[in-house]
């Protein structure tokens, strides 16, 4: 089963889940803001992906932080112990794919690239 972690308001979460639903592929939700953030399955996207994919700095969540915040995330373990704090700061979705779709997990939605998955 794909699961898709995000914040179910969020725009490029919306944009992924009909993309998923418009291909008839079956996924479970995974909502951050009710279930909060896995640690264990957060340490294994920072470690497939790398921190500074997986730390969305682009964002406004990212922008509010203060200028100590931001310093103090320069490595695996300070990206994870602040995403921990703020899940807000995980770039979203991220899709973990199941073996039939290309295994493997993504952050991020792009329709291009999910459509070799479909």
């Amino acid at each position: 089963m794909i699961t898709l972690y995000g914040i179910p308001n969020c725009d490029t979460v919306k944009k992924a889940r009909t993309w998923l639903d418009s291909q008839g592929l079956p996924y479970e939700f995974h909502d951050f803001k009710k279930a909060g953030v896995p640690p264990e399955r957060l340490q294994r996207w920072i470690e497939v992906l790398g921190w500074e994919v997986v730390i969305n700095r682009k964002g406004t969540t990212w922008r509010g932080l203060d200028d100590a915040a931001k310093a103090g995330v320069t490595d695996a373990a300070s990206a994870h112990v602040l995403a921990l704090a703020n899940a807000s700061l995980i770039k979203r979705p991220i899709v973990e794919w199941d073996n039939a779709h290309g295994g493997g997990v993504t952050a991020g939605f792009d329709a291009a690239a999910w459509a070799g998955r479909a």
